[in-house]
């Protein structure tokens, strides 16, 4: 192997949405139409599962690279310079760019409002053109599956083949928008038994599942997995559940004053991966994940983040 050419190599890549994010906070309650507020905070930024995990790996000092798409348009150029420091392959897709406007509420909570855009035109032929053969430990993780309609058909095939290409699989399904029937379960678990790495929430874990018993849900999901892989289940302000060769752990995440929760699982799955690639247990990539979206979520606006800044977040 060319050394040189395997320190250049990125450790992880990232397969997933881009979209242009504005957020806007905070809201008491829903304005009256026609109406017009004024907001105290706002942020324009790149966003979408795979971008907020790319631009978490780039603050905590991870080499990555992302795979995704943008529009054919303004938004889509701008987008291109967002992430700096990064090695990035973008499909131009002759639509407009995917835009998505996140209210944030007083209480917390969180609305957005998104267009359709070029999300749907990623394509699998992109995808397999930059995720070359791993020549370091690698990993791939794969984000937002529902919204990228154009890779969904070949889902699978894209999962064994980044397995079969060096990349240990990570996958964060999302939330299906049409909800969980059963030929999206019966979608959901041939992807299961590609991954490495599984990182869902509790909802989605006890939906895919079909029980409400989180520990229940837990050994079942596991079951579908490859042997010896990690099951991560993202639980909100109470931190994250692993689960790993039969054995449950639980890592709590420190109290924080927090305006912006979007992307919170998105930076947790940063310091997570980083950690394992460094050779961290599942214990120290819990404790990781955590960390890093403490970090990331309590900064506004996350554009004055310095590349490398939180790199202490993933420190073994």
């Amino acid at each position: 192997m060319d050394t040189d050419r395997a320190l250049f190599s990125p450790q992880l890549s990232i397969v997933g949405d881009v979209g242009a994010d504005l957020v806007l906070g905070s809201l008491d309650g829903w304005p009256t139409i026609g109406t017009e507020l004024l907001m105290p905070r706002s942020e324009l930024r790149a966003g979408g599962s795979g971008a907020n995990a790319a631009l978490a790996s780039r603050h905590i000092g991870q080499r990555t690279q992302l795979i995704s798409a943008v529009g054919h348009d303004h938004f889509g150029r701008w987008l291109a310079e967002q992430f700096t420091g990064l090695r990035t392959h973008l499909e131009v897709c002759d639509v407009e760019t995917t835009i998505s406007v996140g209210l944030m509420h007083a209480c917390g909570d969180r609305n957005f409002f998104t267009t359709h855009g070029h999300l749907q035109q990623l394509s699998a032929q992109h995808v397999l053109k930059h995720l070359q053969p791993a020549e370091v430990p690698a990993i791939a993780l794969f984000t937002a599956p529902f919204l990228l309609t154009g890779l969904r058909a070949r889902y699978e095939d894209l999962l064994a083949e980044a397995s079969a290409r060096g990349y240990r699989v990570a996958l964060d399904t999302g939330w299906p928008p049409e909800g969980w029937d059963a030929d999206t379960l019966a979608e959901v678990r041939g992807w299961l038994q590609h991954c490495d790495h599984l990182l869902i929430n509790e909802l989605e874990a006890r939906s895919i599942a079909g029980t409400e018993d989180l520990d229940a849900a837990l050994a079942l999901i596991a079951g579908e997995l490859k042997p010896g892989a990690s099951l991560v289940v993202k639980v909100g302000a109470r931190g994250a559940i692993g689960f790993e060769a039969g054995r449950r752990t639980e890592h709590g995440a420190e109290p924080a004053n927090i305006f912006d929760t979007i992307g919170a699982g998105d930076a947790f799955n940063a310091g997570y991966l980083s950690a394992r690639l460094r050779g961290g247990t599942l214990d120290q990539g819990l404790a990781a994940g955590c960390r890093t979206a403490r970090a990331i979520l309590s900064r506004f606006p996350r554009k004055t983040i310095r590349a490398g800044e939180f790199a202490d977040c993933v420190a073994a």
